[in-house]
């Protein structure tokens, strides 16, 4: 009997392909309006342009996707763990996951633009495969305009320098966001990871952003949680007996302007902050992963969705938080200069003082050749942050670090995009842990090697 459905289905299958592939090919060559593209054209593309240019005459619909393969060679070494791991010494359970060269599953992710009407456009973004969720996952949807369905002289001038989000969506907190890998979608980062200390984060809500002779202002409210919940906060999970849940603000202002044919130059600061929230991700936000796979991970751990976000640091303000990014972009030619320095504040439930946790990035690229399809590229990024306060499990209270550690990263980059949709990138980074705690499995630790990567975007 499954035989026999089983090759019914192929043929049926197979027709509806046949039948339906017309009206896909027709919906994924739709324009819509005030979206930045999913491939190299892209690139150093901030927040959406403002570009209505096509008479609306009906809804229209395109889908598109970002596929990334890699390939990883990475080494991992503690100094309580000698010889790749083998035989290990000093504290117990420091022992490192043992990992050889090798690829990692594939990441894809799925886009669906809709414009809806006028100047207004629908996107959802679905995480198809990643390291942190292997089922399919919304990342999220919204709805944005750019026009305003009111007849009215006031809207059209408003709308002009206007522009209204809302819905479930990335927060568009600082520029690094803008260049970071999200799953699939890597073509615009041209390094294999994000930051360290990756401010990332989706959240509900809503932000309008103003702009106009190249400065723009933005300020949103969001809920602060990374999805809907309307459950009370329970005492056990919150000691400091603080049970409100507080919106996140976001604050966001600069300057942005192609100066001349060849110079380009954009400055940005931005605010996020949550004074009680239940379960603030802004720094763990992410639901993808980590693009260094296993790295510092210690060997009893199996599942490897435990182990999504190697090489990357979380301070844990998931109770309070304010942070302050300020990013630079200067590009002259085919010369890009990019750069971050973050200031963090925050607290668990648990604590009763916030903690400090600071962040500096700087990357430079090059990109030459027939329509800069080639490029090299240099970055240092470097965080300081105090460890949250920790239980010590045997009645004496918690364990409270008085000193930072502190983690330095160099990576080097370079790639070629085949066309505008294919690229190929390879990196050999170094990252390095100082000061941590003797019982932290990252104490002393370092990691080094190369990753490649072959990427899709459309």
């Amino acid at each position: 009997m499954k035989t026999k459905n089983s090759s019914f289905l192929i043929p049926l299958i197979a027709l509806m392909w046949i039948c339906f592939m017309p009206l896909l090919s027709k919906a994924q060559f739709q324009k819509i309006d005030n979206l930045r593209p999913y491939d190299k054209t892209g690139i150093n593309v901030f927040e959406d342009p403002k570009d209505s240019t096509t008479l609306f005459d009906g809804l229209k619909l395109k889908f598109g996707a970002g596929f990334t393969q890699q390939f990883q060679s990475l080494k991992h070494k503690n100094p309580t763990a000698l010889n790749n791991n083998i035989g290990a010494v000093g504290t117990p359970g420091n022992r490192l996951r043992s990992i050889t060269p090798g690829f990692m599953t594939a990441q894809a992710n799925l886009f669906m633009d809709v414009q809806l009407s006028d100047g207004i456009r629908l996107n959802i973004t679905t995480y198809l495969s990643s390291r942190h969720h292997n089922e399919v996952w919304v990342k999220g949807g919204y709805i944005q305009f750019d026009k305003l369905p009111f007849k009215g002289q006031i809207w059209e001038e408003l709308m002009k320098i206007a522009t209204i989000k809302v819905g479930h969506y990335e927060l568009d907190y600082g520029d690094v966001h803008f260049r970071r890998s999200d799953g699939g979608h890597t073509i615009y980062n041209p390094f294999m990871e994000n930051n360290i200390m990756d401010g990332f984060a989706t959240e509900i809500g809503g932000q309008v952003m103003l702009r106009k002779n190249g400065f723009f202002g933005l300020a949103g409210m969001s809920s602060g949680m990374i999805k809907g919940n309307i459950d009370s906060l329970t005492a056990a999970a919150n000691p400091d007996k603080d049970y409100t849940k507080s919106p996140s603000i976001l604050l966001k202002g600069g300057f942005d302007k192609q100066l001349t044919s060849d110079i380009r130059f954009r400055v940005s600061g931005s605010y996020y902050g949550n004074q009680g929230g239940g379960a603030n991700t802004l720094f763990g936000g992410d639901r993808t992963g980590s693009n260094y796979q296993y790295v510092m991970e210690p060997n009893t751990i199996s599942e490897s969705t435990a182990m999504a976000f190697s090489g990357r640091f979380n301070p844990g303000f998931t109770k309070k938080v304010n942070t302050f990014m300020f990013n630079a972009f200067l590009k002259v030619k085919g010369a890009e200069l990019f750069g971050t320095y973050e200031l963090a504040s925050g607290r668990t439930a648990k604590e009763t003082d916030t903690r400090d946790a600071k962040q500096f990035a700087i990357d430079g690229v090059y990109r030459f050749g027939n329509q800069e399809n080639l490029f090299v590229g240099l970055k240092y990024n470097t965080v300081s942050a105090r460890l949250a306060n920790n239980a010590t499990g045997t009645g004496a209270g918690p364990v409270v670090y008085t000193s930072d550690v502190k983690i330095d990263r160099i990576a080097a980059a370079a790639g070629w995009f085949l066309t505008k949709n294919i690229m190929m990138k390879g990196e050999y980074v170094q990252q390095k842990y100082k000061d941590f705690p003797t019982a932290d499995i990252r104490s002393g630790g370092k990691f080094n090697g190369f990753v490649l990567e072959a990427v899709v975007g459309f």
